[in-house]
């Protein structure tokens, strides 16, 4: 069954989904995976995903989920993400058939490295990067997959799963054999999935990380689903499992899919009014056209453009309040310091009191989350939030 709804009611629908506040496992329980990015002007993007959802959360809270309670793991999803240990056995087909061709090509060209690096963890314990000699730089000097040749091989055996992340040491990863992080009731489940299985599972994930997405969603958003063929069939397979719902939105009835755990979400009433900056990976932005289809927002990560080509700024966030997006920041914390370099008002946002009153509270929310303890305004911000 199709079902047809407004615009208005996708945004209230998206705004309950994702921003109705939770705990931290109530955010994995709810999303399936936070996308995690290293660059840290205001925390790195998983801390920005999980303070619009968690109250009084602040940066690196989610590192005792991690590496202490060992509820979620580093993995390789859409891009590099934070995902429930209890998916270990399901993203098999991830490790083996959907890692990075980089990687596939380092673990084939080199096979004496990876059995050295694995005696060294087994004899001394986690290890990183720092803790092994070779030290030869790449010509290809992307940071992703690593300057040396060791970081390289170590990316190339965690995406592969050969090897996952222990700790985190100011972000520096720490590697250790999946069988001592894992817990042993995720690790030791079986049969393993077969693909027809780990497809359906995967592109669930897509729409349940979403809430509501389209099918045509741009090319990153389906990393590791397959191909076009796998992801029309299991899209197929979800619909009559009454996984996933058709919608259609809209007066130019644009299709998408809903996933079911998002149903509840669509008559919910809005929550309490408040205002939330969104991490610039958030799955709320992952489908930029669909932003604009729902939310008339043009958004667009201008990190890696030149300064000079930017039309806002390196690491701007959104500003969501209530059910539509009225604001973007630029900001950077430097010691315990937060500074607001540019507010930008969108163009047609009218702002009131309450919007006022929400976006001051959630400033000293946000200062909270930082750890800071002052907040500088430039000269030019409206003087109704200074």
């Amino acid at each position: 069954m199709t079902i047809s709804i407004s615009r208005e009611q996708a945004a209230r629908l998206l705004a309950n989904y994702h921003l109705t506040p939770t705990d931290l496992p109530g955010v994995f329980e709810r999303l399936g995976t936070v996308q995690y990015d290293p660059l840290n002007p205001v925390g790195r993007n998983a801390d920005l995903v999980l303070q619009a959802r968690i109250p009084g959360y602040q940066v690196d809270d989610w590192q005792k989920a991690a590496y202490t309670d060992r509820l979620i793991y580093d993995a390789w999803d859409k891009q590099a993400c934070l995902v429930p240990a209890s998916d270990w056995i399901m993203r098999a087909h991830t490790r083996e058939m959907y890692r990075p061709y980089h990687d596939r090509e380092i673990m084939q060209a080199d096979p004496q490295t990876a059995p050295a690096i694995l005696a060294a963890i087994d004899a001394q314990g986690p290890l990183s990067s720092l803790e092994f000699e070779d030290r030869t730089r790449m010509a290809d000097q992307n940071s992703w997959y690593g300057l040396t040749h060791t970081k390289r091989v170590l990316r190339a055996m965690w995406v592969s799963g050969i090897l996952v992340t222990h700790h985190r040491k100011n972000g520096r990863h720490y590697y250790d054999r999946p069988e001592r992080v894992i817990p042993s009731h995720h690790y030791d489940l079986a049969p393993l999935p077969d693909t027809e299985t780990y497809h359906r599972w995967i592109i669930a994930r897509r729409y349940q990380a979403a809430g509501l997405l389209r099918p045509n969603a741009e090319a990153c958003v389906w990393s590791a689903c397959g191909t076009t063929a796998h992801r029309k069939t299991a899209l197929a397979q979800l619909v009559e499992m009454s996984t996933l719902i058709p919608v259609l939105v809209g007066e130019k009835k644009w299709p998408y899919y809903l996933h079911r755990n998002a149903l509840p979400y669509l008559d919910a009433p809005l929550p309490e009014p408040r205002a939330t900056f969104i991490g610039p990976l958030d799955s709320l932005l992952w489908d930029r056209k669909a932003l604009q289809q729902i939310f008339s927002f043009d958004y667009l990560w201008e990190v890696y453009k030149p300064a000079a080509q930017r039309r806002w700024g390196y690491y701007v966030l959104p500003v969501f309040y209530r059910d539509r997006f009225v604001a973007r920041l630029d900001s950077r914390l430097s010691g315990k310091t937060w500074t607001i370099l540019n507010w930008w008002w969108e163009a047609d946002c009218h702002p009131d009191a309450d919007l006022y009153h929400a976006i001051k509270q959630t400033m000293l929310n946000f200062q909270h989350y930082l750890g800071a303890t002052e907040t500088q305004l430039p000269d030019h911000l409206d003087r109704n939030l200074r």
